[in-house]
């Protein structure tokens, strides 16, 4: 991707304005990431707890800068086949069914064994071409004429060896294909790595990117995303409900409460009409906020002090 080709991450200041007209409500340690890994073309290694919009912050990238965002989600096993690319075996089958008819016609004027060779070997090498390639994900983001958004999902929950593959890509944005050669990104693409931290990942993965850890909001920027998100909310339910989700961030749950969990829960209560907390409505919509019903009876006995707590003037 060329500076001049996206005013859009000129500054930190546009990209703030930017994300926050997508309804990204950001930071300026994010935003500062952001142009410090488009300016110098290294990858974002962004890390943080579930929920806190690392996926999010990729997706809305693309939207700023108008390019296709290709994901690649990981997981245990994952390999080449379905992160890099493939062979279509199947035209790859009758490309060499189409051969086998039309030999006697292919090898028509040929006049010894070594003459036949080179006239099939011709057309072995159409075999393993770009032509039979199924690219995926990683190699898709190198072929994008204007360049991509690759966001390399959950990158924790993939293993070593794929951490490996991933090494020479982000280096120096190409790829080995034994069959073909090297293949260089056409346009350099912008990486999102998101980690939830379940694993370490390893020295080598981290150096080739920039570090951004992104942590659970304050509750005046959660106001900001709720109020962004959800205009239609009351200003003081807007902040109770704030408050509440903080609350149970604290507890010790199975789950925490996301950012997308508490942007839910605005909409379900301005749905119901409701212009403050109280025990009732909290209770009846508990599972918009909580998705284990063992943190629900957790919360339930604490439920009267924690409205008390959110809603004291």
């Amino acid at each position: 991707m060329h500076n001049q080709d996206f005013p859009q991450l000129a500054s930190v200041e546009s990209i703030k304005e930017g994300f926050e007209s997508f309804g990204y409500i950001c930071s300026d340690k994010i935003a500062t990431a952001v142009f410090l890994a488009f300016q110098l073309r290294k990858p974002i290694l962004v890390e943080g707890p579930p929920g806190v919009g690392k996926t999010e912050l990729a997706k809305t990238t693309s939207q700023l800068l108008e390019t296709p965002l290709i994901r690649l989600q990981c997981y245990e096993g994952l390999d080449e086949a379905k992160a890099l690319y493939e062979w279509k075996y199947g035209k790859q089958l009758l490309y060499t069914q189409v051969l086998k008819e039309k030999l006697g016609d292919l090898l028509q004027g040929t006049h010894d064994l070594a003459e036949s060779v080179e006239r099939l070997h011709q057309f072995g090498d159409i075999f393993y071409s770009e032509e039979f390639l199924e690219p995926r994900p990683l190699l898709k983001a190198m072929q994008q004429e204007r360049g991509a958004i690759l966001l390399i999902d959950e990158v924790d929950k993939s293993d070593y060896e794929f951490e490996s593959l991933l090494l020479e890509i982000l280096s120096d944005y190409q790829i080995s294909i034994p069959e073909i050669g090297t293949v260089k990104a056409r346009t350099t693409p912008m990486v999102f790595l998101t980690s939830n931290n379940t694993r370490d990942l390893s020295d080598a993965l981290k150096r080739r990117c920039l570090h951004l850890y992104i942590p659970f909001p304050t509750v005046e920027l959660e106001e900001r995303i709720i109020r962004s998100r959800v205009p239609d909310v009351d200003e003081k339910l807007r902040h109770q409900l704030v408050e509440f989700v903080h609350s149970l961030r604290q507890m010790d749950l199975k789950k925490i409460p996301a950012i997308s969990e508490t942007i839910d829960w605005a909409r379900s209560l301005l749905l119901l009409h409701a212009d403050k907390l109280d025990e009732e409505l909290v209770r009846s919509t508990l599972n918009v906020l909580l998705k284990f019903e063992d943190d629900i009876d957790a919360t339930d006995s604490e439920l009267r002090q924690l409205i008390r707590d959110t809603t004291r003037d």
